[in-house]
């Protein structure tokens, strides 16, 4: 009873609201968590179509029962009962996985199943899920609505519950009711009526079978009657059938004319096209004859004959060109077009390349605009009238690119050839003139420039002149220098590069547009004349849009500059060889033009609107070049100071490579001022400030005649000053470093060589302070034997002023001895003893005042007496 009133519960909470009915419910939990338990059901849909679903119910805390899984039938790939016997509590469910269900009633496990496999049969009769482990009772198909029938129990579902439900209609009703109205015992005895009934029902029965019986010769009648009609029905089944082999035939024979049709219309559309392909194609390959007599008697020296050669040569490139479909191609009038279309190629090529060929020879050997009309001022001549008169043939160049490669490259060669003569002799002529508006005199080169060229690039290139180096002598410094060259030569060297700038841009310019270098492959496609595959030529030919052709942007960019540089550098062979030559010519004589030559050129790099040009390359090669003599130079440099000595025949002074660096960074700073190569000359400034301040420790400890301390304070003051007044940046640590050097060897000096003159008194005072530090009190100091106020006045009387002068005076003359006269340094070491001096006075007077006051002790002179002592001193010398 309770199963049934939750199956009723079941069907009016959960299925009745969804239109669904309950067929079986089965209480189970799963194999491992028996204690959560659940219901499963199989319900179907009340209304068409038909669906039946396993549903699993689950009971929640507030007991209400909710769908928690759904599957349809048809989702249902097994089930299994795990064993044959009916007493198995267990059974799984196989849909997407396994699902192993447990249940404790086992008649409601075998409802559940037999009811499943019902409907199984009933909706599923093609595929069907296997049923594994259940008797054959409960699975086979007939009988299943007696086992129905027989199996009742709470909480299954009747067989008679699985049919539909049917109303009685409203005759039926009313037939009841009157049946009942008719008879008065129908409500108060059931049973009376009952019997009422059956007699009724007997005597029907009976009148049933006298009227059968009554009717069997009518009977018979209505057979014979129905034999009749069903062998007219048969005879008319027959016409019908005659009928319909006439209309299959028909039918077959219409077909076949619709066939037909459609083939008729298939044959013409293929026809129209076939007419508009060739139409086309007669279109692309017909080269009207006015084209065709500019083609073999091309006439390229009148403006007329060359604008119709032009007009001629595009329209057998675009008859040439024409996409063509390759089925076509076969045909044997496009083989001969194509043939004659290449005879007429090859007469048109030979015309254009005789034609170009000695124009280009001509324009080489005129000597046209020269240098020598223009000597005063540093010009290179330009050749745009060269450019103007080819440029007409710029499209007929482009031509035979696309047509004929090997004349094309033929031609560029002969190009280059000639006009390449004519740019080495302006070159050479611009170059001499350069040199000549620097030198001021005209100076021959011969073998002379090819020298300078390898000593300026080579790997075994000379040392620069040793008189341009910081290490040799203040005599010899710039002795083969002549100053007054530098800014002539850095505004000529200003000058050639501004002029052959724009030369060279011109030039490249024009190839570009004229030799067509900017396009990688021109379009040349069905050059093909024959049925074996393309010539060797066209494999060279290929359009830029061929898969063959299709190259990468960078690497296609790539390719067109090392070509535009190819041609340049074939025209311009001899620029940067004639570059380099200058340069080197005037490196030999005075290294400092190293530093303008990298600066101009590197500004020039810098600022070129096209990097990749010819021009730029040859400049930047030239750049690397000067930057390594410049690094050459000033390792040479800092190798003559490594390796520079003092002269050791007189006083030291000012050692050369601190007196040459002066005149050596004013100069370099005047070039690099606010350029972009700064930093170059920053990086060699400290290393050769660092290894001055090591070469002059090392020389001062060298030098015999000159004390150590005074060439270090001499040289690192005269180092101080001039950075002080360079003010370069880079450089201002170094300049507080030497200025620190200086100040300790002045400090140094003085002490050594100033020392104590009050010599006796400072070591009786050192006696007296040795004795305070031993716990005598400085009031006490007089009662000491040693120390008394006599022994005192015995010491002090032996320093009179007279003998102090006199002892000063020797001393400046050593220092006079010391020092050099370019520096300038006396009065201030002068000036530095006479303070030691007044700082040890000041010592004895505080200790004299101190340890024997009241004595009326004093020395022999004063501290104005010793200002006058210095001040006779340095005026008497």
């Amino acid at each position: 009873m309770v199963m049934a009133a939750i199956r009723h519960t079941l069907q009016r909470e959960v299925f009745q609201p969804s239109d669904e009915r309950l067929l079986a419910v089965v209480h189970v939990s799963k194999l491992l968590k028996k204690k959560k338990t659940s219901f499963l059901c199989v319900a179907t849909s009340i209304e068409k179509p038909i669906s039946v679903t396993i549903y699993q119910v689950k009971k929640t805390d507030k007991n209400v029962f909710k769908k928690k899984r759904s599957w349809n039938l048809s989702e249902l790939k097994a089930v299994d009962g795990k064993n044959l016997s009916k007493e198995t509590h267990e059974f799984d469910l196989h849909f997407d996985k396994v699902y192993k269900w447990f249940t404790v009633n086992l008649q409601e496990r075998q409802n559940f199943l037999i009811v499943l496999c019902k409907q199984c049969h009933k909706h599923l009769p093609k595929q069907k899920p296997a049923f594994n482990n259940l008797p054959e009772e409960w699975t086979e198909d007939t009988g299943m609505l007696l086992e129905l029938e027989v199996v009742a129990t709470p909480g299954s579902v009747e067989a008679v519950e699985a049919e539909e439900y049917l109303a009685l209609s409203e005759r039926e009703e009313q037939d009841l009711e009157k049946l009942m109205s008719q008879c008065e015992l129908g409500i108060s005895n059931a049973e009376a009526f009952m019997e009422i009934l059956a007699k009724d029902l007997s005597v029907l029965d009976g009148a049933n079978v006298h009227s059968v019986l009554a009717s069997e010769q009518q009977v018979a009648l209505l057979t014979v009657q129905i034999e009749a009609a069903i062998g007219e029905a048969e005879k008319l089944e027959s016409r019908l059938d005659s009928y319909d082999e006439v209309l299959c035939h028909i039918r077959d024979t219409m077909e076949k004319m619709e066939e037909k049709n459609l083939l008729i219309e298939v044959a013409n559309a293929n026809n129209q096209k076939l007419l508009a392909q060739l139409q086309t194609v007669i279109s692309q390959l017909d080269l009207p004859s006015k084209h065709q007599s500019a083609l073999v008697d091309a006439d390229l020296t009148s403006s007329q004959g060359l604008t119709d050669a032009v007009a001629a040569g595009k329209a057998l490139l675009a008859a040439m060109n024409a996409e063509i479909h390759p089925a076509l191609v076969r045909l044997s009038a496009v083989q001969e077009q194509r043939k004659r279309f290449d005879k007429w190629k090859s007469k048109f090529s030979q015309t254009i390349s005789r034609h170009l060929n000695n124009l280009f020879i001509h324009l080489g050997n005129d000597a046209g605009e020269t240098l020598g009309l223009q000597s005063v001022e540093l010009t290179l001549p330009r050749h745009g009238s060269i450019h103007r008169e080819l440029e007409a043939y710029s499209e007929l160049m482009h031509w035979c690119k696309a047509m004929d490669r090997k004349a094309y490259t033929a031609l560029a060669k002969v190009y280059t050839s000639s006009l390449g003569k004519l740019y080495e002799r302006d070159i050479k002529q611009f170059f001499e003139q350069s040199r000549q508006q620097v030198s001021g005199a005209r100076e021959r080169r011969g073998k002379q420039t090819q020298q300078a060229v390898q000593s300026f690039g080579g790997p075994g290139s000379k040392s620069p002149p040793t008189s341009g180096l910081l290490g040799v002598e203040r005599e010899q410094w710039g002795a083969e220098m002549d100053p007054g060259e530098r800014p002539r030569f850095d505004e000529v060297l200003e000058r050639t590069l501004a002029e052959l700038e724009p030369v060279c841009l011109a030039e490249q310019n024009f190839c570009v547009s004229f030799f067509q270098l900017d396009v990688l492959s021109p379009t040349t496609r069905n050059t093909q004349t024959t049925l074996d595959g393309p010539s060797p030529e066209s494999t060279d030919e290929l359009d830029a849009s061929s898969p063959m052709a299709m190259l990468p942007l960078k690497k296609v960019e790539k390719q067109i500059n090392e070509e535009v540089r190819r041609m340049m550098g074939d025209l311009f062979s001899c620029l940067e060889p004639e570059l380099v030559g200058f340069i080197a010519h005037y490196e030999k004589t005075d290294s400092f033009y190293c530093m303008s030559v990298l600066v101009r050129l590197s500004q020039h790099v810098m600022s070129a609107q096209d990097t990749g040009s010819f021009l730029s390359m040859s400049f930047a090669s030239a750049l690397v070049q000067v930057k390594r003599s410049f690094d050459r130079y000033m390792q040479a440099q800092l190798r003559s100071i490594e390796e520079s000595k003092a002269n050791r025949k007189g006083k030291c002074g000012i050692l050369p490579y601190v007196a040459n660096f002066e005149d050596f960074a004013r100069t370099a700073e005047s070039i690099f001022k606010n350029t972009e190569r700064r930093n170059d000359l920053d990086k060699w400034y400290t290393k050769l400030m660092g290894a001055m301040f090591e070469a002059i420790l090392r020389n001062a400890v060298e030098h015999h005649k000159t004390p150590e301390e005074v060439v270090k304070m001499e040289n690192f003051h005269h180092l101080f000053a001039l950075l002080s007044q360079l003010k370069i940046s880079v450089l201002e640590k170094l300049r507080k470093d030497a200025k620190q050097k200086y100040s300790d060897a002045l400090k140094a000096y003085v002490t050594q060589y100033f020392g104590r003159p009050l010599e006796k008194l400072n070591l009786f005072f050192e006696g007296v302070q040795a004795r305070v530090a031993q716990g005598v009190k400085e009031s006490e100091i007089s009662y000491q034997m040693a120390y008394s106020k006599q022994e005192l006045r015995k010491v002090i009387q032996q320093y009179p002023a007279r003998e102090v002068k006199r002892g000063l005076d020797s001393l400046y003359r050593k220092v006079e001895k010391h020092l050099c006269e370019e520096e300038n340094l006396l009065q201030v070491v002068w000036r530095a003893m006479q303070e030691e001096f007044i700082t040890q006075y000041k010592y004895i007077e505080e200790l004299i005042q101190r340890c024997y006051p009241g004595s009326m002790i004093m020395l022999d002179f004063t501290i104005q007496h010793i200002l006058e002592f210095f001040s006779e001193i340095a005026r008497s010398h």
